[in-house]
């Protein structure tokens, strides 16, 4: 019922549009004579996407409430600039800011993935985030949805296309002959965007101003600016639209793209809250303005905006992930067949050795440790490592060493996810000092079968000298910090990785 209404307010507002759906698994929207086609998408998903839904907040949550749970929910995409993963570690311009603001506000970060750019302003009034991140640009429609803090950003909508096959042969004035340099020579083309963006907005609103029909071809909302971007660049498709910030950059990883046609005006980026999160608001739209003055943003900004050179490099390298292959390192084969035999999540397990070593064949502690599992020279012997370097070797016989110690830990607490943690934490620091911790536990009313909260609390104790000269304590000293921050880190980092690659 409430789809009907939206799709008869639609038609309401725009007179002289009418709804064609044809009989070949394929429907269009004829709007003034454009075509508006949604391929193979269910009727009930092409009914969905009719008409931008205006809702409101289902959840009151301010900053006192936010405060009270201790971290900052924010709603991300993925995309090669805003939010992904490189060498095992999330990056981008957005991430990178929210770190930031998470800290000034003395705050967790916590990422909530959107794996379809249409769900975002939903996820935020439904609670499941309480800001949207993504670059987003102020339109009229969406702020009947969400408020805008303030703009961090201003950008242009350019065309991106394709120039012809043999443009290095070609002179100037020849490539520029082919291409398109005016929004009207769009009359009658297929241009590629996502429903409820600000590019298909714009569309809507060029035909009007050309008076003539564009075919605006609708593509899934988990189809990304870039891999439409990428899809121009191999030939699959003839057009789209894209930010120019988002443009420039990709254009400088395949040469074969123009995007130097706007399309647009100057619009303002943005970030998005709830309408009724006035207090949240304020403080972002406060920190906005402050960072904007400061070095650090601009550094941000040229990094992952300007700097073509990483861009290309991040985008050839085999660290670089990919959500069509879910890779997180060369590696990940090794790393699936070894956690198997742990009985480990794959990416649980990529998550530790990206701790030991970055995933770093030739990486050596200060200690001795080495290789990608950082193997000391006695662990290596015991487990018939003879070349710490190798990959194969390193892997298998750190396998087996958390494989041992998790049988132990399992024996003795009798559950596995906690097992996994002590086995981690016994890795790290060594066995003896983790029951340290358990015994200092015990003696201090903890709970010595608990990591989080209760024997991680505890290890941090065993750099003091009050503690670690306790009549409980065998082991004596201990830098506790690192063992505390190895596992937290771990599953952190755990939690980013399920959110790019599936199990």
């Amino acid at each position: 019922m409430l789809c009907l209404v939206s799709i008869l307010l639609f038609l309401v507002a725009c007179p002289k549009k009418e709804l064609k759906v044809q009989n070949n698994n394929e429907s269009t929207l004829s709007l003034s004579g454009a075509s508006i086609s949604w391929g193979n998408e269910e009727p009930d998903t092409m009914r969905a996407t009719l008409a931008l839904q205006v809702s409101n907040p289902t959840v009151k949550i301010d900053l006192p409430e936010i405060r009270e749970y201790g971290k900052l929910k924010v709603v991300l995409v993925y995309s090669a600039t805003s939010y992904f993963l490189y060498k095992g570690e999330p990056m981008g311009y957005e991430y990178e800011l929210l770190r930031r603001l998470a800290n000034d506000l003395t705050l967790e970060l916590e990422i909530v993935m959107a794996k379809d750019i249409n769900e975002v302003f939903e996820m935020l009034n439904d609670g499941r985030g309480d800001l949207v991140a993504h670059g987003l640009t102020i339109t009229r429609k969406r702020a009947q949805l969400v408020q805008f803090t303030v703009h961090h950003s201003l950008t242009k909508q350019v065309l991106v296309q394709r120039k012809p096959d043999n443009w290095r042969k070609m002179k100037l004035h020849e490539i520029e002959a082919s291409l398109i340099r005016d929004a009207v020579n769009l009359i009658g083309e297929k241009v590629y965007v996502r429903q409820n963006t600000s590019y298909y907005t714009r569309l809507m609103n060029l035909m009007d101003e050309i008076g003539g029909d564009i075919q605006v071809e609708i593509v899934s909302g988990t189809v990304s600016t870039e891999e439409l971007i990428r899809q121009v660049a191999e030939g699959q498709i003839e057009y789209t639209i894209s930010d120019d910030h988002i443009a420039l950059i990709n254009a400088a990883y395949y040469p074969v793209l123009d995007v130097d046609t706007p399309i647009s005006f100057s619009q303002r980026l943005a970030w998005a809250v709830r309408k009724n999160s006035p207090l949240l608001l304020e403080s972002v739209n406060t920190w906005i303005d402050s960072m904007k003055k400061e070095t650090d943003y601009y550094v941000i900004y040229n990094k992952y905006f300007k700097n073509t050179l990483a861009f290309r490099s991040r985008q050839r390298s085999d660290f670089f992930v990919n959500r069509d292959t879910g890779q997180i390192s060369p590696y990940d084969s090794l790393i699936r067949a070894q956690a198997q035999e742990l009985e480990w999540d794959w990416r649980l397990f990529a998550s530790l050795i990206y701790q030991e070593s970055m995933f770093n064949p030739k990486s050596e502690s200060w200690a001795g440790a080495k290789g990608l599992m950082q193997l000391m020279p006695g662990t290596a012997r015991q487990y018939g490592v003879t070349d710490r370097s190798d990959p194969v070797q390193s892997i298998r016989a750190g396998t087996q060493y958390l494989h041992d110690l998790h049988d132990a830990w399992y024996k003795t607490l009798g559950d596995s996810l906690e097992a996994i943690k002590f086995a981690m934490a016994s890795y790290n620091a060594g066995q003896e000092h983790v029951k340290d911790a358990r015994r200092l536990a015990e003696k201090f009313g903890k709970n010595p079968n608990i990591w989080y909260e209760h024997v991680e609390n505890e290890i941090l104790k065993l750099s003091d000298k009050k503690y670690y000269n306790d009549i409980v304590v065998l082991r004596g000293y201990c830098r506790g910090e690192e063992p505390y921050k190895y596992v937290r880190e771990i599953f952190d980092r755990y939690e980013q990785y399920k959110q790019f690659v599936e199990k």
